[in-house]
């Protein structure tokens, strides 16, 4: 199944919910796995607990879900999907004139908004961790993907198809680069240290700045 913003594949759930009851109480148990993350690790969460905190029968988590990896999973995606809304949203505020830094301002911007406040996102984010030579589908190549098609109209790249890998290959750099830098900021300051934050943006600009100006 594929997203309607930068065909980033969407976790495969046991059924998809049809009716709006359905979706409802999908919705109720991811709700309640992020709250739980915010409270437990990740090793300690159940199912069951997640059930109990959804009120909802341990029946209705798998229905949807295998195990409480895919439960994880499926809220990573479900974050990733938050993620992309905020900046559309945030985009659309700015109007067409605000070129691709103010866009890059943003996309920091937004995720630590969500670092700050989303449930369960300080353990998850966008993906299970996964080791340095897992598969392209892991979580950064995931956020880069997005991110691209998202500013895809901001960043003013022509050239066919060897500058279209450039890009790829500069949005997931830039997307690794970041996520190391404010890894270290919320290390530094449980809010983000605001002088890492500022050098992140100032990099970020720098290095895209060779490829899109």
């Amino acid at each position: 199944m594929i997203g309607q913003d930068g065909g980033v594949p969407l976790p495969p759930l046991r059924r998809h919910p049809v009716q709006r009851r359905s979706a409802e109480r999908l919705g109720r148990i991811l709700d309640a796995c992020a709250e739980l993350l915010d409270e437990i690790s990740y090793e300690q969460l159940s199912t069951r607990a997640v059930a109990e905190r959804a009120q909802v029968p341990i029946g209705s988590v798998y229905r949807f879900f295998s195990n409480k990896r895919a439960m994880a999973e499926a809220l990573a995606h479900r974050n990733l999907d938050e993620y992309a809304a905020r900046i559309t949203r945030r985009l659309a505020e700015s109007g067409p004139d605000a070129g691709w830094r103010e866009a890059m301002d943003v996309v920091v911007d937004e995720y630590l908004a969500m670092k700050r406040g989303a449930p369960g996102f300080a353990l998850i984010e966008f993906g299970m961790p996964v080791p340095a030579t897992g598969l392209p589908d892991q979580p950064n190549h995931l956020v880069a993907d997005r991110l691209r098609a998202l500013l895809a109209d901001r960043l003013g790249v022509e050239g066919g198809d060897e500058a279209d890998e450039r890009l790829r290959v500069a949005f997931l750099l830039a997307v690794e680069a970041a996520d190391a830098l404010l890894r270290l900021a919320f290390r530094v300051d449980p809010a983000g240290d605001p002088a890492i934050v500022a050098e992140t943006k100032e990099l970020l600009r720098a290095y895209l700045a060779r490829l899109l100006d």
